[in-house]
Protein backbone atom coordinates (compact mmCIF):
# COMPACT_ATOMS: atom_id res chain seq x y z
CA UNK A 1 0.00 0.00 0.00
CA UNK A 2 2.92 2.59 0.87
CA UNK A 3 4.69 1.59 -2.42
CA UNK A 4 1.22 2.39 -3.98
CA UNK A 5 1.40 5.87 -2.93
CA UNK A 6 4.77 6.24 -3.44
CA UNK A 7 4.03 5.73 -6.72
CA UNK A 8 1.30 7.79 -6.77
CA UNK A 9 2.83 10.38 -5.35
CA UNK A 10 6.06 10.14 -7.69
CA UNK A 11 3.91 10.48 -10.59
CA UNK A 12 1.90 13.37 -9.52
CA UNK A 13 5.15 15.08 -8.98
CA UNK A 14 6.63 14.00 -12.48
CA UNK A 15 2.93 15.95 -13.95
CA UNK A 16 3.50 18.72 -12.00
CA UNK A 17 7.08 19.04 -12.74
CA UNK A 18 6.37 18.18 -16.84
CA UNK A 19 3.47 20.69 -16.62
CA UNK A 20 5.65 23.50 -15.15
CA UNK A 21 7.82 22.80 -17.96
CA UNK A 22 5.28 22.90 -20.64
CA UNK A 23 4.46 26.23 -18.91
CA UNK A 24 7.81 27.60 -18.94
CA UNK A 25 7.87 26.36 -22.92
CA UNK A 26 4.87 28.02 -23.32
CA UNK A 27 5.18 31.97 -21.92
CA UNK A 28 8.57 31.86 -23.65
CA UNK A 29 6.93 31.51 -27.12
CA UNK A 30 4.45 34.21 -26.23
CA UNK A 31 5.55 37.64 -27.42
CA UNK A 32 4.71 39.49 -23.99
CA UNK A 33 4.40 43.57 -24.45
CA UNK A 34 7.19 45.90 -24.02
CA UNK A 35 4.97 49.44 -23.78
CA UNK A 36 1.63 48.53 -22.35
CA UNK A 37 1.64 52.01 -20.24
CA UNK A 38 4.31 53.85 -21.66
CA UNK A 39 2.61 54.61 -25.27
CA UNK A 40 -0.57 53.03 -24.81
CA UNK A 41 -2.56 52.08 -21.97
CA UNK A 42 -1.79 48.74 -19.85
CA UNK A 43 -5.28 47.84 -18.51
CA UNK A 44 -7.12 46.51 -20.72
CA UNK A 45 -10.76 48.54 -19.77
CA UNK A 46 -8.73 51.58 -20.20
CA UNK A 47 -7.76 50.47 -23.92
CA UNK A 48 -10.89 49.88 -25.03
CA UNK A 49 -12.19 53.00 -23.58
CA UNK A 50 -9.09 55.04 -25.01
CA UNK A 51 -9.91 53.12 -28.64
CA UNK A 52 -13.39 53.66 -28.56
CA UNK A 53 -13.41 57.64 -27.92
CA UNK A 54 -10.77 58.13 -30.96
CA UNK A 55 -12.40 56.08 -33.17
CA UNK A 56 -15.66 57.97 -31.99
CA UNK A 57 -13.73 61.15 -32.96
CA UNK A 58 -12.34 59.52 -36.70
CA UNK A 59 -15.67 58.21 -37.18
CA UNK A 60 -16.36 62.48 -37.61
CA UNK A 61 -14.35 62.32 -40.44
CA UNK A 62 -16.08 62.04 -43.76
CA UNK A 63 -13.95 59.03 -46.17
CA UNK A 64 -15.97 57.11 -49.25
CA UNK A 65 -14.45 53.83 -50.17
CA UNK A 66 -13.98 53.90 -53.69
CA UNK A 67 -16.38 52.13 -55.70
CA UNK A 68 -16.14 48.43 -56.68
CA UNK A 69 -12.23 47.94 -54.97
CA UNK A 70 -11.60 46.13 -52.15
CA UNK A 71 -8.54 47.44 -49.37
CA UNK A 72 -5.27 45.53 -49.57
CA UNK A 73 -3.08 47.69 -47.77
CA UNK A 74 -2.53 50.57 -44.92
CA UNK A 75 -0.09 52.53 -43.34
CA UNK A 76 -0.72 54.14 -40.16
CA UNK A 77 1.15 55.73 -37.49
CA UNK A 78 2.61 53.94 -34.39
CA UNK A 79 3.44 57.06 -32.08
CA UNK A 80 2.10 56.86 -28.81
CA UNK A 81 -1.97 57.54 -28.87
CA UNK A 82 -2.27 60.78 -26.97
CA UNK A 83 -0.42 62.03 -29.99
CA UNK A 84 -1.00 59.41 -33.23
CA UNK A 85 -3.44 57.80 -32.03
CA UNK A 86 -6.49 59.73 -33.51
CA UNK A 87 -4.72 59.24 -37.14
CA UNK A 88 -4.37 55.22 -36.06
CA UNK A 89 -8.00 55.09 -35.23
CA UNK A 90 -8.71 56.12 -38.94
CA UNK A 91 -8.45 52.50 -39.65
CA UNK A 92 -11.84 51.90 -38.25
CA UNK A 93 -13.04 53.79 -41.30
CA UNK A 94 -12.05 50.85 -43.86
CA UNK A 95 -11.96 47.87 -41.51
CA UNK A 96 -14.77 45.57 -40.18
CA UNK A 97 -14.61 42.36 -38.36
CA UNK A 98 -13.45 39.55 -39.85
CA UNK A 99 -12.77 41.09 -42.86
CA UNK A 100 -9.03 39.74 -43.26
CA UNK A 101 -7.80 36.14 -41.72
CA UNK A 102 -4.70 37.52 -42.18
CA UNK A 103 -2.08 41.09 -41.47
CA UNK A 104 1.17 41.35 -42.59
CA UNK A 105 2.61 44.00 -40.27
CA UNK A 106 5.61 45.91 -41.63
CA UNK A 107 7.41 47.93 -39.06
CA UNK A 108 11.31 49.96 -39.30
CA UNK A 109 13.70 48.86 -36.97
CA UNK A 110 14.55 51.93 -34.13
CA UNK A 111 16.55 49.88 -31.74
CA UNK A 112 18.90 47.24 -32.95
CA UNK A 113 20.66 48.91 -37.12
CA UNK A 114 20.50 45.27 -39.21
CA UNK A 115 20.40 44.32 -42.78
CA UNK A 116 17.57 42.25 -43.91
CA UNK A 117 14.22 41.89 -42.32
CA UNK A 118 13.65 40.37 -38.41
CA UNK A 119 10.86 37.85 -37.78
CA UNK A 120 9.53 36.66 -34.24
CA UNK A 121 10.17 32.97 -33.57
CA UNK A 122 7.71 33.43 -31.23
CA UNK A 123 3.71 31.37 -31.57
CA UNK A 124 1.48 33.97 -29.96
CA UNK A 125 1.78 38.48 -29.48
CA UNK A 126 0.14 39.51 -26.77
CA UNK A 127 -1.23 42.78 -25.93
CA UNK A 128 -3.60 44.10 -23.00
CA UNK A 129 -6.71 43.11 -25.50
CA UNK A 130 -5.01 39.25 -25.61
CA UNK A 131 -3.17 37.47 -27.99
CA UNK A 132 -2.46 37.38 -31.77
CA UNK A 133 -1.27 33.51 -32.75
CA UNK A 134 1.32 34.16 -35.71
CA UNK A 135 0.22 33.07 -39.07
CA UNK A 136 2.56 29.52 -40.84
CA UNK A 137 3.71 32.24 -43.09
CA UNK A 138 6.03 34.04 -40.25
CA UNK A 139 7.95 30.47 -40.22
CA UNK A 140 8.26 30.12 -44.19
CA UNK A 141 9.82 33.18 -44.45
CA UNK A 142 12.45 32.82 -42.34
CA UNK A 143 13.37 30.32 -44.36
CA UNK A 144 14.52 33.05 -47.05
CA UNK A 145 17.65 33.35 -44.08
CA UNK A 146 19.18 36.04 -47.11
CA UNK A 147 16.25 38.30 -46.32
CA UNK A 148 14.36 37.43 -42.96
CA UNK A 149 15.72 35.77 -39.38
CA UNK A 150 14.70 36.00 -35.93
CA UNK A 151 16.55 38.26 -34.49
CA UNK A 152 14.92 38.46 -30.70
CA UNK A 153 16.48 41.75 -28.82
CA UNK A 154 15.18 43.13 -32.24
CA UNK A 155 11.77 41.34 -31.27
CA UNK A 156 11.33 42.31 -27.47
CA UNK A 157 12.45 46.04 -27.81
CA UNK A 158 10.64 47.34 -30.80
CA UNK A 159 7.47 49.05 -30.86
CA UNK A 160 6.52 49.75 -34.28
CA UNK A 161 4.62 46.64 -34.74
CA UNK A 162 2.84 46.68 -30.92
CA UNK A 163 1.62 49.97 -31.16
CA UNK A 164 -0.67 48.89 -33.87
CA UNK A 165 -1.88 45.78 -32.87
CA UNK A 166 -4.84 46.90 -30.39
CA UNK A 167 -6.09 48.86 -33.26
CA UNK A 168 -6.22 45.91 -35.62
CA UNK A 169 -7.29 43.82 -32.51
CA UNK A 170 -10.25 46.36 -32.33
CA UNK A 171 -11.18 46.59 -35.63
CA UNK A 172 -10.66 43.37 -36.75
CA UNK A 173 -10.94 41.29 -33.93
CA UNK A 174 -9.84 38.09 -35.02
CA UNK A 175 -7.07 37.34 -37.20
CA UNK A 176 -3.17 35.68 -37.55
CA UNK A 177 -0.17 37.51 -37.43
CA UNK A 178 3.03 37.98 -39.40
CA UNK A 179 5.08 40.23 -38.18
CA UNK A 180 8.02 41.69 -39.65
CA UNK A 181 10.86 44.49 -38.89
CA UNK A 182 12.45 45.67 -41.54
CA UNK A 183 16.29 46.85 -41.42
CA UNK A 184 18.47 48.25 -44.62
CA UNK A 185 18.26 46.47 -47.80
CA UNK A 186 16.34 46.12 -50.97
CA UNK A 187 12.66 46.83 -51.03
CA UNK A 188 11.71 44.92 -53.79
CA UNK A 189 13.13 41.95 -52.61
CA UNK A 190 11.21 42.05 -49.92
CA UNK A 191 8.35 43.01 -51.83
CA UNK A 192 9.07 40.09 -53.82
CA UNK A 193 8.79 37.40 -50.87
CA UNK A 194 5.69 38.86 -49.67
CA UNK A 195 3.85 38.69 -53.08
CA UNK A 196 3.96 35.04 -53.10
CA UNK A 197 1.92 35.32 -49.56
CA UNK A 198 -1.14 37.44 -50.67
CA UNK A 199 -4.50 36.13 -51.09
CA UNK A 200 -7.91 37.81 -51.05
CA UNK A 201 -7.81 37.45 -47.34
CA UNK A 202 -4.43 38.86 -46.82
CA UNK A 203 -4.04 42.62 -45.06
CA UNK A 204 -0.56 44.38 -45.63
CA UNK A 205 0.14 47.18 -42.70
CA UNK A 206 2.83 49.51 -42.88
CA UNK A 207 3.79 51.05 -39.23
CA UNK A 208 5.25 54.86 -39.54
CA UNK A 209 5.19 58.18 -38.75
CA UNK A 210 6.23 60.74 -40.94
CA UNK A 211 8.54 63.86 -40.32
CA UNK A 212 10.17 64.45 -37.00
CA UNK A 213 10.55 67.18 -34.35
CA UNK A 214 10.30 70.11 -36.92
CA UNK A 215 8.44 73.43 -36.50
CA UNK A 216 4.48 73.56 -37.16
CA UNK A 217 4.77 74.75 -40.66
CA UNK A 218 7.94 73.17 -41.45
CA UNK A 219 5.83 69.77 -40.88
CA UNK A 220 2.95 70.26 -42.91
CA UNK A 221 4.90 71.27 -45.39
CA UNK A 222 7.24 68.22 -45.44
CA UNK A 223 4.81 65.83 -44.57
CA UNK A 224 2.27 66.91 -47.54
CA UNK A 225 5.85 66.17 -49.94
CA UNK A 226 5.84 63.22 -48.45
CA UNK A 227 2.36 62.11 -48.71
CA UNK A 228 1.95 63.38 -52.05
CA UNK A 229 4.81 60.89 -53.43
CA UNK A 230 2.99 58.07 -51.72
CA UNK A 231 0.04 58.76 -53.44
CA UNK A 232 1.34 59.33 -56.54
CA UNK A 233 3.53 55.86 -56.16
CA UNK A 234 6.87 57.73 -56.54
CA UNK A 235 9.60 55.77 -54.83
CA UNK A 236 12.48 57.36 -55.84
CA UNK A 237 11.09 60.93 -54.61
CA UNK A 238 10.38 59.39 -51.20
CA UNK A 239 13.97 57.49 -50.91
CA UNK A 240 15.75 60.79 -51.41
CA UNK A 241 13.35 62.83 -49.55
CA UNK A 242 15.11 63.36 -46.10
CA UNK A 243 13.10 63.66 -43.16
CA UNK A 244 10.30 62.19 -44.46
CA UNK A 245 9.13 58.65 -42.64
CA UNK A 246 10.47 56.73 -40.40
CA UNK A 247 8.95 53.62 -41.94
CA UNK A 248 10.31 54.50 -45.19
CA UNK A 249 11.23 50.74 -45.86
CA UNK A 250 7.97 49.47 -45.35
CA UNK A 251 6.00 51.87 -47.17
CA UNK A 252 8.16 51.71 -49.94
CA UNK A 253 7.97 47.44 -49.93
CA UNK A 254 3.95 48.59 -50.14
CA UNK A 255 4.40 50.96 -53.19
CA UNK A 256 6.25 48.31 -54.52
CA UNK A 257 3.47 45.97 -54.56
CA UNK A 258 1.23 48.92 -55.41
CA UNK A 259 2.74 49.80 -58.54
CA UNK A 260 2.75 45.89 -59.78
CA UNK A 261 -0.49 45.61 -59.23
CA UNK A 262 -2.03 49.16 -59.63
CA UNK A 263 -3.70 49.63 -56.11
CA UNK A 264 -4.88 53.16 -55.75
CA UNK A 265 -3.86 54.79 -52.58
CA UNK A 266 -6.06 57.40 -51.08
CA UNK A 267 -5.45 59.65 -48.03
CA UNK A 268 -7.63 58.95 -45.16
CA UNK A 269 -6.46 61.14 -42.53
CA UNK A 270 -3.60 63.32 -41.31
CA UNK A 271 -2.18 65.25 -38.40
CA UNK A 272 0.68 65.41 -36.26
CA UNK A 273 1.41 65.82 -32.17
CA UNK A 274 0.88 69.74 -32.08
CA UNK A 275 -2.46 68.75 -33.25
CA UNK A 276 -3.23 66.55 -30.52
CA UNK A 277 -1.16 66.85 -27.59
CA UNK A 278 2.15 68.19 -28.52
CA UNK A 279 3.32 72.22 -28.71
CA UNK A 280 4.00 73.53 -32.08
CA UNK A 281 7.73 73.85 -31.62
CA UNK A 282 8.58 70.33 -32.21
CA UNK A 283 6.25 68.06 -33.85
CA UNK A 284 6.24 64.53 -35.58
CA UNK A 285 3.60 64.07 -38.75
CA UNK A 286 0.89 61.26 -38.85
CA UNK A 287 -1.23 59.47 -41.79
CA UNK A 288 -3.35 56.91 -42.82
CA UNK A 289 -3.59 55.81 -45.99
CA UNK A 290 -5.51 52.98 -47.62
CA UNK A 291 -4.25 51.21 -50.66
CA UNK A 292 -7.13 49.79 -53.03
CA UNK A 293 -7.60 47.29 -55.53
CA UNK A 294 -9.55 44.70 -57.63
CA UNK A 295 -11.86 42.81 -55.22
CA UNK A 296 -10.11 39.64 -56.49
CA UNK A 297 -6.57 38.60 -56.75
CA UNK A 298 -7.67 36.92 -60.00
CA UNK A 299 -8.55 39.64 -61.61
CA UNK A 300 -4.79 41.34 -60.73
CA UNK A 301 -3.43 38.79 -62.85
CA UNK A 302 -1.26 37.01 -60.09
CA UNK A 303 -0.94 34.18 -61.80
CA UNK A 304 0.46 35.37 -65.00
CA UNK A 305 3.25 37.09 -63.33
CA UNK A 306 7.12 35.93 -63.51
CA UNK A 307 8.87 36.01 -60.27
CA UNK A 308 12.41 37.06 -59.84
CA UNK A 309 14.24 34.05 -60.85
CA UNK A 310 11.84 33.60 -64.37
CA UNK A 311 13.12 37.65 -64.94
CA UNK A 312 16.74 36.63 -64.49
CA UNK A 313 16.39 33.92 -66.50
CA UNK A 314 15.09 36.33 -69.36
CA UNK A 315 17.69 39.34 -68.60
CA UNK A 316 20.26 36.76 -68.99
CA UNK A 317 18.66 35.55 -72.35
CA UNK A 318 19.07 39.12 -73.58
CA UNK A 319 22.89 39.66 -72.72
CA UNK A 320 23.56 36.72 -74.14
CA UNK A 321 22.02 37.05 -77.55
CA UNK A 322 23.49 40.91 -77.73
CA UNK A 323 26.64 39.39 -76.80
CA UNK A 324 26.46 36.41 -79.46
CA UNK A 325 25.82 39.13 -82.10
CA UNK A 326 28.89 40.90 -81.04
CA UNK A 327 30.91 37.92 -80.73
CA UNK A 328 32.46 37.95 -77.67
CA UNK A 329 31.41 36.12 -74.83
CA UNK A 330 31.61 36.81 -70.77
CA UNK A 331 30.91 34.42 -67.70
CA UNK A 332 28.09 36.98 -67.26
CA UNK A 333 25.91 35.43 -70.36
CA UNK A 334 25.85 31.69 -68.70
CA UNK A 335 21.98 31.48 -68.65
CA UNK A 336 20.16 28.41 -66.98
CA UNK A 337 19.68 25.26 -68.69
CA UNK A 338 17.09 25.34 -71.69
CA UNK A 339 14.25 23.06 -69.78
CA UNK A 340 13.95 26.74 -67.76
CA UNK A 341 13.35 28.20 -70.96
CA UNK A 342 10.39 26.12 -72.08
CA UNK A 343 9.00 26.65 -68.49
CA UNK A 344 5.69 27.24 -69.71
CA UNK A 345 5.47 30.83 -68.16
CA UNK A 346 8.46 31.92 -70.11
CA UNK A 347 6.21 30.66 -73.51
CA UNK A 348 3.11 32.86 -72.93
CA UNK A 349 2.43 34.90 -75.59
CA UNK A 350 3.47 39.03 -74.52
CA UNK A 351 4.33 42.09 -75.26
CA UNK A 352 8.00 42.82 -73.90
CA UNK A 353 10.03 45.72 -74.30
CA UNK A 354 14.19 45.60 -73.56
CA UNK A 355 16.29 48.65 -72.23
CA UNK A 356 19.57 49.80 -72.26
CA UNK A 357 21.07 52.02 -69.77
CA UNK A 358 24.85 53.69 -69.43
CA UNK A 359 25.52 55.00 -66.26
CA UNK A 360 21.65 55.21 -66.33
CA UNK A 361 21.34 57.07 -69.29
CA UNK A 362 19.23 55.51 -72.10
CA UNK A 363 20.96 53.86 -74.64
CA UNK A 364 18.11 51.83 -76.63
CA UNK A 365 14.36 50.87 -76.05
CA UNK A 366 12.66 48.40 -78.61
CA UNK A 367 9.62 46.47 -78.45
CA UNK A 368 6.46 45.05 -79.26
CA UNK A 369 3.04 46.00 -77.74
CA UNK A 370 1.49 42.61 -79.11
CA UNK A 371 1.41 39.58 -77.81
CA UNK A 372 1.87 37.60 -81.26
CA UNK A 373 4.77 35.16 -80.15
CA UNK A 374 6.75 33.95 -77.01
CA UNK A 375 7.91 36.32 -74.72
CA UNK A 376 11.50 34.68 -74.99
CA UNK A 377 11.29 35.23 -78.48
CA UNK A 378 10.29 38.80 -78.26
CA UNK A 379 13.12 39.48 -75.69
CA UNK A 380 15.51 38.03 -78.14
CA UNK A 381 14.34 39.81 -81.07
CA UNK A 382 14.10 43.39 -78.96
CA UNK A 383 17.26 42.69 -77.23
CA UNK A 384 19.19 42.88 -80.46
CA UNK A 385 16.72 45.73 -82.41
CA UNK A 386 17.52 48.26 -79.09
CA UNK A 387 21.58 47.16 -79.15
CA UNK A 388 21.59 47.63 -82.65
CA UNK A 389 18.48 49.30 -84.95
CA UNK A 390 17.27 51.93 -82.45
CA UNK A 391 17.49 54.93 -85.06
CA UNK A 392 18.04 57.12 -82.33
CA UNK A 393 21.74 55.92 -81.28
CA UNK A 394 24.55 53.85 -83.65
CA UNK A 395 25.17 50.68 -82.99
CA UNK A 396 26.40 49.28 -79.74
CA UNK A 397 29.97 48.22 -79.64
CA UNK A 398 31.87 45.77 -77.96
CA UNK A 399 33.42 48.48 -75.26
CA UNK A 400 29.91 49.99 -75.08
CA UNK A 401 28.23 46.39 -73.72
CA UNK A 402 30.85 46.13 -71.02
CA UNK A 403 28.88 48.73 -69.84
CA UNK A 404 25.39 48.07 -70.54
CA UNK A 405 22.66 47.65 -67.78
CA UNK A 406 19.91 46.00 -69.61
CA UNK A 407 16.48 46.02 -68.01
CA UNK A 408 13.03 43.74 -69.62
CA UNK A 409 9.55 44.85 -69.30
CA UNK A 410 6.70 42.69 -69.78
CA UNK A 411 3.40 43.92 -71.02
CA UNK A 412 -0.15 43.07 -70.18
CA UNK A 413 -2.15 43.43 -72.96
CA UNK A 414 -3.63 46.86 -74.03
CA UNK A 415 -7.49 47.82 -72.69
CA UNK A 416 -9.16 50.89 -74.16
CA UNK A 417 -9.18 53.86 -72.00
CA UNK A 418 -12.79 55.45 -72.20
CA UNK A 419 -12.41 59.39 -71.54
CA UNK A 420 -14.91 62.11 -71.75
CA UNK A 421 -12.79 64.79 -72.61
CA UNK A 422 -8.64 65.64 -71.93
CA UNK A 423 -9.94 67.06 -68.23
CA UNK A 424 -10.93 63.18 -67.45
CA UNK A 425 -8.58 61.51 -69.40
CA UNK A 426 -6.25 63.49 -66.95
CA UNK A 427 -8.18 62.19 -64.28
CA UNK A 428 -8.50 58.56 -65.24
CA UNK A 429 -4.34 57.96 -65.79
CA UNK A 430 -2.38 56.78 -62.75
CA UNK A 431 1.07 57.85 -62.82
CA UNK A 432 3.77 55.15 -61.86
CA UNK A 433 1.33 52.41 -63.08
CA UNK A 434 -0.17 52.60 -66.74
CA UNK A 435 1.65 52.06 -69.89
CA UNK A 436 0.17 53.97 -72.59
CA UNK A 437 -0.73 54.23 -76.33
CA UNK A 438 -1.93 57.01 -78.49
CA UNK A 439 -3.71 56.79 -81.62
CA UNK A 440 -4.72 59.04 -84.45
CA UNK A 441 -4.59 58.34 -87.72
CA UNK A 442 -1.24 56.85 -88.54
CA UNK A 443 0.23 58.07 -85.96
CA UNK A 444 1.17 56.39 -83.18
CA UNK A 445 2.92 55.92 -79.90
CA UNK A 446 3.72 54.72 -76.64
CA UNK A 447 5.69 55.50 -72.80
CA UNK A 448 6.27 53.09 -70.47
CA UNK A 449 5.35 53.77 -67.01
CA UNK A 450 8.77 54.11 -66.39
CA UNK A 451 8.97 57.35 -68.52
CA UNK A 452 6.30 58.78 -65.21
CA UNK A 453 9.60 59.26 -63.41
CA UNK A 454 10.92 61.81 -65.56
CA UNK A 455 7.97 63.24 -66.84
CA UNK A 456 5.72 63.00 -63.22
CA UNK A 457 2.54 65.67 -64.29
CA UNK A 458 0.12 63.90 -66.85
CA UNK A 459 -0.01 66.92 -68.93
CA UNK A 460 3.80 66.42 -69.85
CA UNK A 461 3.37 62.82 -70.01
CA UNK A 462 0.75 63.20 -72.72
CA UNK A 463 2.12 66.33 -74.52
CA UNK A 464 5.95 64.45 -74.97
CA UNK A 465 3.65 61.19 -76.11
CA UNK A 466 2.16 63.57 -78.77
CA UNK A 467 5.16 64.58 -80.06
CA UNK A 468 6.69 61.64 -79.86
CA UNK A 469 4.14 60.49 -82.48
CA UNK A 470 4.69 62.97 -84.49
CA UNK A 471 1.46 65.00 -83.48
CA UNK A 472 1.31 68.69 -82.10
CA UNK A 473 2.03 68.27 -78.25
CA UNK A 474 -1.27 70.05 -77.67
CA UNK A 475 -3.27 67.10 -80.04
CA UNK A 476 -4.50 65.49 -76.50
CA UNK A 477 -6.28 69.11 -75.29
CA UNK A 478 -7.77 69.43 -78.72
CA UNK A 479 -8.76 66.25 -80.25
CA UNK A 480 -9.67 62.71 -79.48
CA UNK A 481 -7.18 60.14 -79.71
CA UNK A 482 -7.51 56.56 -79.41
CA UNK A 483 -6.41 55.85 -75.83
CA UNK A 484 -5.12 52.33 -74.47
CA UNK A 485 -3.22 51.56 -71.25
CA UNK A 486 -1.44 48.44 -70.20
CA UNK A 487 0.84 47.60 -66.91
CA UNK A 488 4.35 46.11 -67.07
CA UNK A 489 6.36 43.78 -64.83
CA UNK A 490 9.94 44.92 -65.03
CA UNK A 491 13.03 43.46 -64.38
CA UNK A 492 16.63 44.56 -63.90
CA UNK A 493 19.50 42.61 -63.79
CA UNK A 494 20.85 41.62 -60.78
CA UNK A 495 24.44 43.42 -59.51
Amino acid sequence: MKLKTKSIIFCAALFLISFSATSVCLADNIRKPAYAGSFYPANKSEIEQTIEILTSKAKETRFIIPAGKSLKALILPHAGYIYSGLTASHASLVLSENQFSKVILLGPDHRVGFTGCAISDSDIYETPLGQVRLHRDAAKLRLQKEIFSSIPVSDKNEHSLEVILPFLQTYLKKFELVPIIIGSGDYNKIAEAIDQLLNDKTLLVASSDLSHFLQYDEAVSRDKETINAILNLEKEKLIKHDNSACGKMPVLTIMSLAGKYGWKPVLIHYSNSGDTAGDRSRVVGYAAIAFYGEPSMENENISNRLNEKQGQILLKLARKTISEELGIKSKQEQISPASELEEKSLQRKSGTFVTLKINKQLRGCIGNLDASGPMIEGVKRNAINAAFNDYRFSPLTAKEFAKVEIEISILSDPKPLEYKDSDDLIKKLRPNIDGVIIRKGRASATFLPQVWEQLTRPEDFLSHLCTKAGLPSDTWKSSKLEVLTYNVQSFEEEK
